[in-house]
């Protein structure tokens, strides 16, 4: 049973190749996962990607991503570089350009001559029937909501996975660990929610900090910094190009007229090998 083990900016992802779990099929169980990704009990991760698979569309990569916790992810822009780099070293992607299929959309990978990937991550939309977030059709823009003991102002936006972006003069990990949980499932995300906590630096950068849907406090997050800087151009308060800075490194985004993403950043591997039957025996 073959794993393998890359991190973007500290955000770490596990590639389990189908291929290699005959007896998984059609995917892992909830049990497994968080087996697996348990980090005191087993390899230890912030997810699960699973793949290859045949993909819905000709000509794709087919991709499940799930969560630590067991629940299954639309999309990950962080996961989406690890894949893409995946494929590259298992030999599998044979053009430095693809397109990969996930449950939250297909989109397009290039793995660039410096080492850095490129995933052109799709539209972002604040319409809050496609986020999803309760009550009437609209904008998700600048609504207030309302905490135990405080109330925050926030923007919610999908790029095939739910986000809510805060915008604040000043963020902290403490802050993101305080309130991140309460809202991911705060009764306004009907499919729960990623949370960013986003602080505008200049008009070309921005810093972020990321409780994530299914996995909690984490260092990175590709598709949190794309959803956080659409969120602040629309607002006004960036530029189409910009960096986005969170505890585990940068990704460059370049954001089109019709809010189409382009994320670059690194991919590092960490390690190759094989998951132990008895792994599964013992549980925590």
């Amino acid at each position: 049973m073959r794993f393998h083990k890359y991190h973007a900016l500290g955000n770490d992802y596990i590639v389990l190749n189908p291929a290699d779990f005959p007896t998984w099929q059609p995917a892992p169980t909830g049990e497994q996962i968080r087996a697996v990704c348990h980090r005191n009990f087993g390899v230890g991760s912030d997810g699960i990607l699973w793949g290859p698979l045949t993909a819905a569309g000709a000509g794709a990569f087919g991709l499940r991503i799930f969560n630590p916790d067991g629940s299954e992810a639309e999309k990950s822009g962080n996961g989406l570089r690890i894949f893409s780099r995946y494929l590259s070293d298992a030999g599998l992607a044979a053009q430095p350009v693809f397109d990969i299929e996930t449950p939250g959309g297909r989109v397009r990978s290039t793995l660039r001559p410096d080492g850095l990937i490129t995933v052109a991550m799709g539209k972002v939309s604040f319409d809050s029937a496609a986020i999803p977030v309760t009550g009437p059709r609209r904008e998700v823009l600048n609504e207030q909501i309302a905490l135990r003991d405080r109330t925050f102002t926030f923007c919610a936006a999908t790029i095939g996975n739910p986000h809510c972006v805060l915008p604040l003069p000043e963020i902290s990990a403490d802050l993101a660990k305080r309130y991140g949980p309460e809202l991911e499932v705060h009764p306004s995300f009907p499919r729960r929610t990623n949370v960013q906590f986003m602080q505008v630096l200049d008009r070309a950068n921005l810093r972020i900090e990321i409780w994530e849907r299914g996995a909690g406090y984490t260092l990175a997050s590709g598709s949190s910094s794309s959803a956080a800087a659409a969120v602040a151009r629309r607002l006004g308060l960036v530029d189409p190009n910009l960096t986005v800075h969170m505890p585990g490194g940068s990704l460059e985004i370049e954001i089109g007229d019709d809010f189409a993403i382009q994320m670059t950043g690194p991919v590092i591997r960490i390690a190759s090998g094989e998951l132990d039957p008895e792994l599964f025996s013992v549980r925590p």
